[in-house]
């Protein structure tokens, strides 16, 4: 069964199941999902559990011996297998291919992978898991759906936010999910529940930034050319995160309604994602001065 992260805690509410199988690219949903399990696993009475990591000199018997060691007292347990490498090698892979045949009725195994190249995926150990567990796989959601991802996030803590504040939180966490998380478990602490506009996220974000984007937008605002090209060359030392400051400008411009200026910005939006070439420093400087004298 292929679960999607979303739809783990609605399996989990029904019960159990033998095996799992987490792996993917975002450390936060494979925390998450195991998370998840182990707590539904010790409600319904799986109180022992042993955590397994497997390194380069691990004997592989240790696992089978985890599977058999159960409690003289009933209680149920949890075998809590990783393989951050993803590669169990020879002895691994026969390993794991006869470890699911053996499943227990007092024994749920929990498998936790790192995200996978296609060819691991074809490799006859993980077909074998595959088919024997309930998968989830933990992939971070692409940057055009980050902002809902952010959104559906917000609600579980009764709170919302204008689509605007939603691209800017994805703009300043740059695809990074921890990040994400942060920043909006930050939202619950500061705010009550409701709306939160876009000034309000704009402060709580930036409040602990060591540069300033609002330096920008002010700059261009009050048609500052020499200070907007102060704050860009300060941002550029700083390292800002470069999707932050294009949103910023792509923001302003649409505000103006410049089109020229809006087709300069999509051009470097292909810059910051590596399509095309050219110095994006450069280019925010330029798009900045024509803002400014719009």
């Amino acid at each position: 069964m292929l679960l999607r992260p979303e739809q783990l805690a609605s399996h989990l509410q029904k019960a159990v199941s033998p095996f799992y199988l987490l792996h993917g690219d975002a450390p936060l949903l494979v925390i998450e999902a195991g998370d998840a399990i182990r707590a539904a696993a010790k409600h319904q009475g799986y109180l022992e559990r042993e955590v397994i990591i497997v390194s380069a000199s691990f004997r592989w018997d240790d696992l089978f011996r985890a599977a058999g060691n159960l409690s003289l007292f009933g209680d149920r347990k949890v075998v809590d297998l990783r393989i951050p490498s993803g590669k169990p090698g020879r002895d691994g892979a026969e390993a794991l291919q006869r470890y699911v045949t053996t499943a227990s009725p007092d024994l749920i195994t929990l498998i936790t992978l790192p995200e996978l190249e296609w060819q691991q995926r074809k490799a006859a150990w993980f077909v074998a898991l595959v088919n024997a567990a309930v998968v989830i796989e933990c992939n971070a959601p692409p940057l055009a759906r980050l902002p809902q991802w952010i959104a559906e996030r917000l609600a579980r803590q009764q709170q919302s936010a204008p689509r605007q504040a939603l691209d800017f939180i994805a703009a300043h966490v740059e695809g990074n999910l921890l990040a994400a998380h942060q920043e909006i478990q930050k939202l619950a602490l500061i705010y009550p529940v409701g709306e939160i506009s876009l000034a309000q996220i704009e402060a709580a974000v930036l409040n602990v930034a060591r540069y300033d984007i609002s330096d920008l937008r002010d700059a261009l605002k009050a048609k500052d050319v020499a200070r907007a090209a102060r704050t860009l060359e300060g941002l550029k030392a700083e390292d800002a995160p470069k999707p932050l400051v294009l949103w910023t400008l792509a923001n302003e411009a649409r505000g103006l309604a410049a089109r020229a200026a809006l087709m300069h910005a999509a051009k470097i939006d292909r810059m910051v994602k590596g399509i095309a070439k050219g110095d994006v420093w450069d280019e925010f400087l330029q798009l900045a001065m024509r803002l400014a004298r719009h």
